[in-house]
């Protein structure tokens, strides 16, 4: 036995000495046996992981910022550049719209491409719409800070899907829902921060003069923003670590192109009921949200006139109200693993939620309404990650990111079907008939989510596959398959 560990020392020693990382930026670094070859895989942990996600989060938070960032001020908006209402909705379903045809070139392009490719494309996407928009602001030009969104909401096509694939690509199989939890906290971040600062920036003045001033001032600080991150992400961004974290993206590195396509994974997941099920629901629930959201000016300000710097912070609530939401949901699957019974529940309190706030939204009583609208982000918005969880215990052997962009693809076409119907309804019936109309919509989903059969394949993976492999010692050991991480793609497929 000495002898042989000796060879095999002498054999395997010099090659992964060649291929092992700066010492000063690893962390972890470790052989797995491989039971193809009956050699160890070297897996390691960066330093650089951490810095990496971030840097996606702050570009996603940007982005998403800007989605926001007129329909919170939708009123001076409308009186700055003389338009109506409607015009002033487009600006925020503009990122809807451009979803829908690109997310499945995007999405084949981020799987041929890789990270580094999306984020640059999605960074110089974002950095030009800014520019564009500070351009724009004149009162006159409303056209022009209509193309200025046009090119963010194409930037937001290559940002939406990449937390879980950057996440499976960088970290390992503990920590990969924190680091995907990471990325879309940021974009939500993002979402928060559009609501609390433009109307903080831009305040309603009757001035055009004064008001073109303001509005340019929120403008160049978006710019220089997204433009100080581009620089970074062109510094800093980086397609993946030399070595890989787990055994699934190890195995991953070894997959040729002509093994995966692309289309049949697309047509597989059509077929899957309990999922199509799952992306109508999920559509309804998630479409709910966007349009309350790009709508929430107009209803606050029917009610509270003046009181724009409020509905800024009633949508903050929103926002940072789901994102507690989210973890605490990501943490109870996490302890529970019950997905169908935690997003049924989760989606009756939603319509309970919106039902509480649609009633009392006219009670005259602004706390009220921070209230309400703080339970309700709560359920609506925490229901975003159960959905794309639950997604993945359906869905499982396919990939994440072609599962999670079904999911935002219905989503973007409901938001802009509730967006019109609901700011049209409001605009003849009032903001009750409004928000009962989505009450209506959350009751359907409810009643679909009931009817999702629970196969939990995910999880029968990772309680039955095993996988035999010889270790470089010679002898025989059972590895338990755990490549299937919440967040991460499953590469490893072995019985």
């Amino acid at each position: 036995m000495g002898d042989r560990r000796a060879q095999d020392a002498k054999e395997n020693g010099p090659h992964l000495a060649s291929t092992a990382p700066n010492p000063a930026e690893q962390v972890e670094c470790s052989s797995i046996p491989n039971g193809d070859s009956g050699s160890a895989l070297t897996t390691s942990l960066y330093k650089k992981r951490w810095a990496i996600v971030f840097l996606f989060s702050s570009y996603s938070l940007s982005n998403a910022y800007q989605w926001i960032q007129y329909g919170i001020i939708s009123n001076i908006i409308v009186k700055f550049y003389t338009v109506e209402a409607f015009a002033v909705d487009w600006l925020s379903m503009i990122y809807m719209l451009t979803y829908i045809p690109f997310i499945f070139p995007v999405t084949w392009l981020l799987d041929k491409k890789g990270l580094r490719v999306t984020a640059l494309v999605a960074n110089a996407l974002n950095c030009a719409g800014t520019w564009i928009k500070v351009a724009s602001a004149k009162p006159e030009l409303f056209w022009v800070t209509m193309v200025g969104q046009l090119l963010s909401s194409l930037a937001q096509v290559f940002i939406l899907g990449m937390p879980a694939r950057l996440a499976s690509v960088w970290f390992g199989a503990d920590e990969v829902s924190t680091a995907c939890s990471i990325g879309v906290f940021g974009n939500q971040m993002g979402i928060a921060i559009g609501f609390l600062v433009p109307p903080i920036l831009v305040p309603n003045v009757d001035d055009m003069t004064e008001l073109a001033y303001h509005i340019r001032i929120m403008f160049y600080i978006s710019a220089g923003v997204a433009t100080f991150i581009f620089v970074l992400v062109i510094i800093v961004f980086q397609e993946r670590p030399e070595l890989p974290p787990t055994q699934a993206q190890a195995q991953a590195r070894s997959i040729q192109p002509d093994e995966y396509s692309y289309m049949a994974s697309i047509f597989r997941l059509l077929r899957n009921k309990p999922f199509m099920l799952l992306v109508v629901s999920y559509g309804l629930n998630v479409g709910c949200f966007y349009a309350i959201s790009t709508l929430l000016n107009r209803m606050i300000i029917e009610h509270y006139p003046g009181e724009e710097v409020n509905a800024g912070r009633i949508g903050l609530t929103i926002v940072i109200a789901g994102m507690a939401g989210s973890l605490i949901c990501g943490i109870w699957l996490d302890k529970t693993k019950t997905y169908k019974q935690t997003t049924l529940v989760v989606y009756v309190l939603s319509l309970v939620g919106m039902l509480v706030y649609a009633f009392t939204l006219n009670l005259g009583h602004l706390w009220v309404v921070f209230v309400t609208a703080g339970v309700l982000g709560f359920f609506m918005t925490g229901y975003l990650p159960l959905g794309f969880e639950f997604a993945v215990e359906l869905t499982y052997p396919e990939s994440e990111g072609t599962s999670s962009g079904l999911l935002n693809c219905s989503a973007q076409i409901f938001g802009i079907i509730f967006t019109i119907s609901q700011g049209k309804i409001i605009d003849k019936w009032g903001t009750l008939a409004g928000n009962i109309f989505l009450c209506i919509f959350l009751l359907i989903g409810t009643v679909m989510t009931g009817l999702i059969k629970s196969d939990l394949r995910r999880q029968k993976a990772n309680q039955q596959t095993e996988v035999q492999t010889v270790s470089p010692t010679g002898s025989i050991s059972s590895v338990q398959d755990y490549g299937a991480t919440s967040c991460g793609r499953p590469w490893q497929r072995q019985s």
